[in-house]
């Protein structure tokens, strides 16, 4: 802590690349981990520029039309800087590392909730949306490109529900869903979690989760990088990004559309 109180930056990846010793038991205990200063400051800089004038240019084109947030997806294969995000090494390292298996970029998606949006994105999973089978695991990278503290829209989860699988969708807007799928969920303790920017967290495709409203002047900005096991085939079952490809169930997901992360 400095003396005017400003706090420092920091990264929990180390120079090669490599997580700080405990966060990768954390992540499979809890499901879900903080990683500090993925981003330096000045790729936060270059991102947040690049992210602010697509959303400027591609805000009428959200997939969310109930405006609980603006989702924009698969915003790598339409701008070279967000591509540089999205297939970021130092995010697919953290995620290899996390997930313990090869990976595949399964979509990104920018997530935006503009100021005084008094809408909070309910509990939910993010896995059974996701038209995927024969897969071991899947997690996401949510990158703050501003400071997000709890009134800002930050994300909160629910410990060790990544071992909960076999759900349906659940309704994003619905704050009793997931709960009703299992009433015990209503007493896991919730885990809030603000991030400055360049921080991420990363959580388990099956980890219940949710973010609160955006009460300040700000909007805030967030991309997400999604991460499949890099073997993971088609279910068949419908989805904005396999819905064009034609594919049928069974394929495996992989080629220009899911590449796979490097090191």
């Amino acid at each position: 802590m400095t003396t005017s109180g400003v706090l420092e930056w920091r990264s929990d990846v180390d120079s090669t690349g490599r997580l700080e010793p405990g966060l990768v038991e954390r992540y499979r205990r809890d499901g879900f981990v903080r990683v500090r200063g993925v981003l330096d400051q000045g790729e936060v800089e270059h991102f947040r520029g690049a992210a602010e004038r697509f959303l400027e240019a591609h805000r009428s084109e959200s997939l969310q039309k109930d405006q609980v947030f603006t989702q924009l997806v698969n915003v790598w294969r339409q701008d070279p800087a967000m591509s540089e995000l999205t297939l970021h090494p130092r995010l697919a390292g953290v995620a290899e590392q996390l997930a313990g298996i090869p990976l595949r970029i399964w979509h990104d998606h920018m997530l935006v909730k503009e100021p005084h949006n008094e809408a909070a994105t309910e509990f939910h999973q993010d896995r059974p949306y996701w038209p995927h089978a024969g897969d071991r695991h899947s997690l996401s990278a949510w990158i703050a490109l501003v400071d997000v503290p709890p009134e800002r829209g930050c994300m909160t989860f629910l410990p060790g529900t990544q071992e909960l699988t076999g759900f349906r969708p659940q309704n994003l807007r619905d704050e009793e869903d997931l709960f009703d799928l299992d009433p015990s969920l209503r007493w896991v303790p919730r885990v809030t979690v603000p991030l400055r920017a360049g921080d991420c967290t990363f959580h388990c495709s099956y980890t219940g989760h949710m973010a609160t409203p955006n009460r300040t002047d700000r909007a805030r900005l967030a991309h997400v990088a999604i991460y499949m096991d890099a073997e993971t085939k088609f279910s068949g079952a419908p989805h904005p990004v396999t819905g064009p490809l034609g594919m049928t169930a069974g394929e495996p997901l992989d080629g220009e559309m899911f590449p796979r992360t490097g090191r």
